[in-house]
């Protein structure tokens, strides 16, 4: 047995009711790691070309990580891969909670699923041990009930992941759930577990995880965990809004330290940036066409960081996380107790819509939770219905009563249920703004704003134009959660990375230079993707990679936890492979890397008159072709080359 990984996946066949135990040989995971790497290589090998993504050539794989269980910190992230059928490629979502260290200690690396069920069915598995159980009496409730009932019959003590009723509905923006309430949101992977009648899974187990060097892991996290428990005195809420404000009118930029953001993130969590992002034109608001204009500190303060935080009765700790940016929240409404809504949720909930309503915003991150639908691609599917009424192409007779105007709580609420059944007008947009826009068409399409077919989040490309390029390039496009130039500052990799960018601590630099497409900043993106696809097969978290390299130490627990003697260089080209491997992938299934490109209002076309990203455009094109050639693609197509596979090793029968 390997160690770190325990060298075994479970494969099972939901048409025929079958399983089987598949042995991992160490040299896979050398060269790809565990999760996503180990996921990516087994779904560009075993998916055929043209899969229907809701059929049952589909493979649907839930990934824990390499670090999973080893002592390391920030190593409780899981994954949940397919094809997408949102994208059409490459699909992937990311989760924290308790099921990565479960799967582990059931026995396995990862669990993939082919087939179809002929009814709905849940797995159990205990130590190794797996079975199909009948969940006919689960379909149709939601991801918290079906926990709940899931846990008074198997136990308290085992972990859990389902769908709810947009995933059963096949909605292409539905998640899988875990925790009461996490959710691996992304690339609709919940439309395929609902397609396959695959309800939850149940993980017991107790399984040991082999550790090469214990005492080497636990001394390194030891070191990084004072780095979390220090705390910067942070004041009230209100300065993180006038820091936004004081980030905007400054003609220059200063290089982040992750260090600064952890303090924020410990204090509010992600809702910490509430009102500093719209003031800093971080946030996308009124569907991407308005600024901090239209939504200033009198109207973001519906999100004020101190009022999310007030609801807040006790901080929530993913596995093995010192940090704690969850949190469980009470307050008046239909669900008295829920997560803490996230601040992508919140924007996309709240600003995206110009929605003022707190109440609102708690209640329908609660509900989407429970639906099992991404609250990002919710959020922007109202904000696009929203502009399509404001402009006449929708009509009440179209929404079925629905007064769509700006801000609308009500009827707000009211779509997104409808969403989620698919009744209606929400059936038109319960697969997101690509599809819903090819439905209503009458030039709706302008106003339909996403990468590749999935929604951005909440960071504007704009402000950033890392976030406009990974969301372009991205092979699961429309993901803030890979890189930027504000990350590539953080993660520090230069610290430990030869030959990439080095940035002075707090640098200071000129805004406009954010918008030169150069070879410097090329090698910025293209390291933060290699990084994150590490980061990810190791199943960490992407807040701890925040911290800067030298502090949350990536590579050396990878060494310690492995026994292997790898230098960064060389797990910066394991992450190179995952993320050509991922691209080969989309390119096998017939995307065209360039029709990723994001929206051209998003990229600042035309540039925005008024507001923090007043006369901002994005050479997007140019930054693409930039990004393709530090990985060996066809700079003009984003392709990967015969001579680039060949050098990766990466086989293509």
């Amino acid at each position: 047995m390997g160690r770190g990984y325990m060298g075994r996946i479970l494969k099972v066949d939901l048409g025929r009711s079958s399983f089987e135990d598949e042995i991992i040989p160490d040299a896979l995971y050398e060269r790809h790691l565990s999760g996503m790497g180990l996921a990516a290589h087994i779904l560009f090998h075993r998916i055929p070309a043209g899969a229907d993504p809701l059929g049952p050539d589909n493979i649907l794989g839930f990934v824990s990580g390499l670090l999973t269980g080893t002592g390391s910190l920030f190593a409780g992230r899981w994954m949940v891969v397919a094809k997408s059928p949102l994208t059409g490629g490459w699909g992937d979502a990311n989760c924290g909670g308790t099921l990565s260290p479960a799967m582990k200690r059931s026995g396995y690396d990862g669990i993939f699923f082919s087939g179809i069920s002929e009814k709905p069915v849940l797995l159990y598995v205990k130590n190794g041990k797996p079975e199909l159980r009948d969940a006919a009496h689960l379909w149709g409730k939601d991801a918290i009930e079906t926990e709940e009932i899931l846990k008074k019959e198997f136990g308290e003590h085992v972990s859990v992941a389902v769908i709810g009723p947009a995933g059963e509905n096949l909605s292409l923006i539905s998640g899988v759930c875990n925790d009461r309430g996490r959710l691996a949101a992304r690339s609709g992977l919940g439309a395929v577990m609902g397609s396959k009648r695959l309800k939850a899974l149940v993980l017991d187990g107790k399984k040991r995880i082999q550790v090469h060097d214990r005492q080497e892991v636990n001394r390194l996290s030891r070191i990084c965990n004072r780095w979390v428990r220090t705390q910067l005195p942070l004041g009230p809420g209100t300065g993180m809004g006038l820091l936004g404000v004081l980030l905007r009118v400054l003609p220059t930029a200063m290089a982040m330290d992750g260090y600064v953001y952890k303090n924020i993130l410990r204090k509010w969590g992600t809702g910490g940036l509430n009102q500093m992002s719209p003031e800093w034109g971080d946030s996308p608001i009124k569907n991407w066409k308005g600024s901090n204009v239209d939504w200033p500190m009198s109207k973001s303060r519906s999100a004020h960081p101190d009022l999310v935080k007030g609801y807040e009765v006790l901080k929530y700790h993913c596995y093995s996380c010192p940090l704690g940016c969850g949190g469980i929240c009470r307050y008046p409404g239909k669900y008295p107790e829920g997560h803490k809504p996230e601040y992508e949720s919140v924007l996309a909930l709240g600003g995206l819509c110009m929605n003022e309503n707190t109440d609102s915003m708690f209640e329908l991150n609660e509900y989407l939770n429970r639906a099992g639908m991404d609250t990002i691609s919710a959020g922007s599917t109202v904000a696009f219905a929203m502009e399509c009424y404001e402009r006449g192409i929708l009509t009440k007779e179209d929404t079925g009563g629905l007064d769509l105007s700006w801000g609308d709580a009500v009827s707000m609420a009211e779509l997104v249920h409808r969403m989620v059944r698919r009744e209606g007008i929400g059936d038109v947009l319960a697969d997101g703004v690509r599809v819903a826009a090819r439905k209503i068409g009458r030039g709706s399409e302008k106003y339909a704003i996403h990468a590749g077919g999935q929604e951005p989040a909440m960071h504007d490309g704009r402000m950033d134009p890392g976030f406009a390029v990974h969301y372009s390039v991205e092979p699961t496009p429309g993901r803030h959660t890979i890189g930027s130039q504000l990350y590539y500052e953080m993660f520090q990799l230069w610290k430990k990375v030869k030959g990439i960018p080095k940035k002075l601590p707090f640098q200071i630099y000129s805004k406009n230079s954010r918008y030169v497409a150069d070879d410097g900043k090329a090698r910025e993106e293209a390291s933060c993707s290699k990084y994150i696809a590490v980061v990810n097969g190791a199943g960490l978290c992407m807040f701890g990679a925040f911290l800067g390299v030298t502090r949350t130490p990536t590579f050396d627990w990878l060494n310690a936890v492995t026994g292997w003697n790898r230098t960064p260089e060389e797990y910066m080209e394991i992450g190179e492979r995952i993320q050509t491997i991922k691209q080969a992938f989309n390119v096998k299934h017939g995307i065209e890397p360039m029709n990723n490109k994001l929206h051209d209002r998003a990229v600042g076309r035309p540039p925005q008159t008024r507001g923090a990203n007043k006369g901002r455009t994005v050479n997007i094109e140019k930054m693409m072709s930039d990004y393709w050639k530090q990985f060996g693609w066809d700079p003009s197509t984003g392709k990967p080359t015969p001579q680039t596979m060949s050098r990766l090793g990466i086989e293509t029968s």
